[in-house]
């Protein structure tokens, strides 16, 4: 039993079983022995790579895409070029070296981290020296600004509710102890769950996921949008009415049972897109293969090729591959489009 799960086992035993959104943000960032409080979880030495770690080309495209919609909304400044859950500052290092030579934006955004990681943002304060960041701990906290926004594969990360429709009604997974061992559980039957459309077309049998964290980051910065001008992608893993237990652990490159190593191990579940474009002014939305695609990532990666050969050109040929593929990244990851209504259509959609 790790550490982490012996805290969690008291608290169960003191005041009963707890919700899966309150063991995921206990597993993730409990002060002392939280999953991202303790460690760099990025790239071979962590327990997963995401795009930008994968290939230069992620972010290069999506600086221009978010350089091309800061000129067509008439270059405002200064503006908040702003990322969530930074990682090591790859992608936004990708975003600031691509865009260095379009006029007028680098002197124009004001860059800003959102990051809860006092480790994270050691990695990010080496990583984008040259750009003096400024962190923030919370969304709440952005400048009244123009805002330009890229969250990627940070939705994922936010603690969710799952509920079970059964016989009885809609009842909440819970997780309590079992023979000293953390397992799950159901709570008595509701009164009511989230308004949200997979609830109400749901069947008998279901389980359906919650994120209001997410709906919460998103309103947000939709509200923000709609006020001061701007954009945001977000992209991640999920789909459109997503139903199902889609709450999965990462561990060393392995899936992992999700209560086997609270704070080992980085907990994640599929985003549930359909609630949150209902919080855009205006959105668009579509699979990330399609959207890299049109932003240019097969000449980009053919110009690239080009100065490549043997492993390295293997290496490239295969990242390209794995972000646009329908059958790797490029149908299982989703990019919302948040911005504001009447603007102009977001950069990388149809």
């Amino acid at each position: 039993m790790t550490p982490l799960a012996r805290l969690i086992a008291d608290r169960i035993r003191e005041a009963g079983p707890i919700t899966v959104a309150d063991y995921m943000a206990e597993c993730l960032l409990h002060p002392v022995h939280g999953y991202y409080t303790t460690r760099d979880p990025f790239g071979a030495k962590g327990d997963f790579t995401t795009a930008p770690e994968i290939s230069q080309m992620f972010g290069e495209l999506i600086g221009l895409a978010l350089a091309q919609a800061w000129l067509d909304r008439g270059s405002p400044a200064p503006f908040t070029l702003a990322e969530l859950g930074p990682g090591r500052g790859t992608l936004m290092a990708d975003i600031l070296r691509a865009t260095r030579s379009v006029p007028g934006f680098h002197e124009a955004a004001r860059v800003t981290l959102v990051e809860a990681s006092p480790r994270l943002r050691e990695v990010q304060a080496a990583t984008l020296a040259a750009y003096s960041p400024n962190w923030i701990d919370h969304l709440e906290d952005l400048p009244e600004a123009p805002l330009f926004l890229i969250a990627n594969e940070f939705l994922d990360a936010l603690p969710i509710r799952q509920f079970q429709h059964g016989p009885q009604g809609w009842q909440e997974r819970l997780i309590g102890l079992r023979d000293e061992t953390l397992t799950f559980g159901l709570s008595a039957p509701l009164p009511q769950v989230p308004e949200a459309p997979a609830f109400r077309h749901a069947p008998e049998g279901a389980l359906v996921e919650d994120n209001l964290a997410a709906r919460h980051a998103v309103a947000e910065v939709s509200t923000r949008i709609a006020r001061a001008g701007g954009m945001a992608y977000w992209i991640d893993y999920g789909g459109w009415r997503s139903q199902g237990d889609t709450l999965q652990a990462l561990r060393q490159h392995r899936p992992d049972d999700p209560l086997a190593h609270p704070g080992e191990a980085d907990l994640t579940a599929h985003v549930d897109f359909e609630p949150l474009a209902a919080l855009a002014p205006a959105f668009a939305y579509d699979t990330q293969g399609a959207v890299l695609t049109r932003l240019g990532i097969d000449a980009r990666a053919e110009r690239l090729a080009q100065g490549l050969s043997g492993p390295a050109l293997e290496n490239h040929r295969s990242a390209h591959h794995r972000l646009t593929d329908p059958q790797e990244m490029g149908s299982l990851f989703k990019v919302l489009a948040i911005t504001s209504a009447g603007a102009p259509p977001p950069p990388g959609f149809a």
